[in-house]
């Protein structure tokens, strides 16, 4: 097991399949999708995690990316037993999501903190603590709590599309800090922009 105390694993959070993958709901999977494109990372399916891993290399050090395919709701059925076979604690976890509280394109790091009715975390919560890094990727609010469900699983259009995947951009720069244990560093530069 590695001694150091940054992140180990990126798992991305989204639901499985084509009808799913231009939908808000799955920022996580567009991030880690967008890190492994840069770092030539493959994924592959892994059925005792039921999801999909890939993982490269980051100042020295393996980096996981994780892609449940158990739905958004049951998204700690993968992560829980990945971060157990690899010895993985919370601390050194960063979930990217959907964030509908923060305007769309916004990106934050955040550490603990509810769930704020979010299904993937609540799932994620039952199994750890709330005690674990997130990746909150803004994709905007609808106006009313009663649009969230359709606002998030509605195909994204292509303006709000290009202002997360620049947001995606912005955190993957973040990458080296994250690895380090400086999350702290990689806060202040996505949060002072």
């Amino acid at each position: 097991m590695s001694k150091h105390k940054g992140i180990r694993l990126i798992a991305g959070l989204g639901n499985p399949g084509e009808k799913h993958e231009q939908t808000r709901h799955n920022a996580g999977f567009w991030f880690v999708d967008t890190l492994a494109a840069r770092e030539n990372a493959r994924f592959k399916l892994e059925t005792k995690f039921k999801g999909e891993v890939a993982h490269f290399l980051c100042k020295g050090e393996k980096i996981w990316l994780l892609k449940p395919q158990t739905y958004m709701n049951d998204s700690g059925e993968s992560l829980r037993p990945f971060c157990d076979f690899y010895k993985i604690p919370s601390e050194q976890v960063l979930v990217a999501h959907d964030e509908i509280d923060l305007p769309n394109g916004e990106v934050k790091i955040k550490w603990a903190g509810g769930h704020g009715g979010h299904n993937g975390l609540r799932s994620i919560f039952s199994h750890f603590s709330k005690d674990i890094w997130r990746l909150r990727l803004g994709v905007g609010h609808p106006g009313h709590k009663d649009q969230v469900v359709s606002h998030v699983l509605k195909q994204v259009s292509k303006s709000d599309r290009a202002a997360v995947d620049d947001a995606i951009i912005d955190a993957m720069n973040t990458l080296d800090e994250c690895v380090e244990g400086d999350i702290e560093a990689a806060m202040r530069r996505l949060h002072t922009k």
